[in-house]
């Protein structure tokens, strides 16, 4: 059983709690900027065992009668095409993916905001999709200066060229398909609207990393640091924080540069300034409700040293840099985490060079290591899998739970109608072909019936495996690396 450091329902009555106070002090009106994910945020479910995935906007549920959502999209970002890695999909389709989750999640969407606008005829295209589908869409446009120019930004040249955003309640909930979209901006536009119009409103900043409360070299910043290895993000002391109240406070570096042109904005758009630090400016609560703390940093290391194969396993693939390898073996060094400290990754190298092919390790919930090899009909992955489903059923490993008879035409049809080189089933194929098994064979339905118990299971490859098996692990909830590497392929094969 899997050990909790976190307790997820204190978060979300002290979060809930702390932005309604936020609310008050500024009159009645707050635009909370939301970093990070508001959906599936795994990686903090990972390094914060307790915290789940969903807790941001099941604490906007409970404020829902007083929440309106504004989804941001920079207009070259449309321009470009600009692509989400995780989903795949572009950032105009992500928008409108995220209005109809909070639909669904009964959360008001109140209109959508594209920003840098400059009659882009994608972003035109866009904001025409949104008037037809019935949802009020706004532009803003790029400022000359911005964000050194405080004069020309704070004026009716700058902010005061936007389209003021007609809102309707009291907790205004800015977020945005990724980063770069213009969230902090909207913001500050709104406000600068509001005062001219007479409407007192606010500024807040919802991010829950790094926590603000922790020690700076604390596991759980020193994650997020691994997290962000590929952006210009640092953690550092907050020193306006420091100066002004003599607390010790971690922020990172963008809001630290940013924080006196904030602060100045504040001061010119509504006389004073509201805070004398960028960690004044947050309301993440995260910090206070960890109750393991043993626990919580074991959590981290795993999560540093999953950081670290991917981005060496992205490099070799080309897709990431050698810095970024670097800057994750510096916090590795200075924490003494060692690939030892996760048992699937031994486990997947000695079973490789004891059978001379690729193979996998995964070491189950109850602590069980688990291997998978591989064979004429099943990739590493795919044995992997279903060894840890049995396992779990309590199926003996030599017992077939899925028949050659279902495999063997699986194969046939991939290498002599579809013209693949491999035979081997990938993951998703081997799960199909254990529904249908399970139709008439009482293992393969109890086999089937342990998938969710794979969820938060790491697992670990002795070669980069294909795409389609990555996204099956993830979506099961497997915590997947690899060694940084590609099968060496038989030249017999080629």
């Amino acid at each position: 059983m899997k050990k909790t450091g976190f307790d997820n329902d204190k978060y979300l009555s002290l979060q809930s709690e702390n932005i309604k106070n936020r609310i008050n002090d500024f009159g009645g009106k707050l635009y909370l900027e939301f970093g990070g994910k508001l959906f599936d945020d795994f990686h903090a479910s990972r390094v914060l065992p307790g915290f789940e995935p969903d807790s941001k906007i099941r604490m906007l549920q409970t404020l829902k009668d007083d929440v309106e959502i504004v989804v941001v999209i920079n207009a070259n970002d449309i321009e470009k095409k600009k692509t989400r890695g995780d989903l795949g999909i572009t950032y105009d389709e992500d928008v409108l993916r995220l209005i109809d989750i909070f639909r669904e999640l009964e959360l008001f969407v109140g209109s959508v905001v594209v920003t840098c606008y400059t009659g882009q005829p994608s972003a035109e295209a866009f904001l025409n999709r949104l008037t037809s589908l019935g949802i009020k869409n706004y532009r803003h446009f790029p400022i000359e200066g911005y964000p050194s120019d405080i004069n020309k930004i704070v004026s009716d040249d700058g902010y005061g060229k936007n389209e003021h955003i007609k809102t309707e309640r009291s907790l205004v909930v800015i977020t945005a398909p990724g980063p770069g979209s213009g969230k902090m901006a909207t913001c500050l536009s709104q406000i600068y609207h509001d005062h001219k119009n007479g409407i007192k409103s606010g500024y807040a900043k919802y991010e829950t990393f790094p926590v603000w409360n922790l020690p700076l070299k604390h596991p759980v910043n020193l994650a997020y640091e691994a997290a962000t290895a590929d952006l210009n993000d640092v953690n550092m002391i907050d020193p306006f924080h420091l100066e002004e109240y003599g607390i010790t406070s971690v922020n990172y570096n963008r809001d630290v540069e940013i924080f006196p042109v904030l602060s100045e904005m504040f001061t010119r758009i509504q006389g004073v300034s509201p805070y004398k630090s960028p960690t004044d400016m947050g309301v993440n609560m995260a910090g206070f409700c960890i109750v393991d703390d043993k626990v919580v940093c074991n959590a981290c290391f795993m999560e540093i040293l999953r950081r670290y194969y991917t981005a060496q396993a992205d490099f070799a693939k080309g897709k990431g840099s050698a810095d970024t390898v670097r800057k994750i073996e510096l916090v590795m060094n200075s924490e003494g985490i060692t690939s030892d400290m996760c048992p699937a990754i031994k486990a997947s190298v000695d079973k490789a060079e004891l059978t001379g092919a690729p193979a996998g390790g995964m070491v189950l919930q109850n602590g069980k290591i688990i291997t998978g090899k591989t064979s004429d009909l099943l990739g590493a992955s795919s044995a992997l899998l279903l060894n840890a489903l049995k396992s779990l059923a309590g199926i003996d490993e030599d017992i077939d739970i899925i028949s050659p008879e279902v495999i063997e035409p699986i194969c046939n049809l991939k290498t002599t109608n579809l013209h693949h080189r491999n035979p081997r089933l990938h993951s998703d194929e081997v799960l199909l072909a254990l529904c249908v098994s399970a139709v008439t064979n009482p293992d393969a339905q109890s086999a089937l019936d342990q998938l969710e118990k794979l969820r938060g299971c790491d697992a670990h490859f002795s070669v980069i495996i294909s795409d389609v098996d990555e996204k099956i692990y993830r979506r099961l909830g497997i915590n997947i690396t690899c060694e940084p590497h590609y099968e060496k392929r038989n030249p017999k094969n080629k």
